[in-house]
């Protein structure tokens, strides 16, 4: 059984909206069978975070086009993306690069 994790998660770009606001949260995912991923993460956010238009951050299992996703600093293609094993007191930023006009 994996330990409960906390993280530091922060939206910006407009990606605050969709959680009501809040640009920066730490969090604590509950203890599962197996590690937490990013994967795993996402559909834990959309769950339990996100307060309008999922569609607008989550597109199939990944994130929608558009959203710059940084570990700890990192460009998560880097990372290893929906792969990463999260670890506890990591730091997760999603940005919206997606304007409209």
């Amino acid at each position: 059984m994996a330990a409960p994790l906390s993280l530091l998660l922060e939206c910006g770009g407009g990606a605050e909206l969709l959680f009501g606001g809040v640009r920066k949260q730490r969090v604590t995912l509950p203890s599962q069978e197996g590690p937490w991923d990013v994967r795993k993460l996402l559909v834990w956010m959309k769950e339990n975070l996100l307060k309008e238009r999922p569609e607008l951050f989550v597109q199939g299992e990944s994130v929608r086009p558009g959203i710059l996703v940084l570990i700890n600093g990192a460009d998560w293609e880097l990372m290893g993306e929906l792969d990463y094993l999260l670890q506890d007191q990591d730091n997760v930023v999603f940005i919206s690069t997606l304007h409209g006009g």
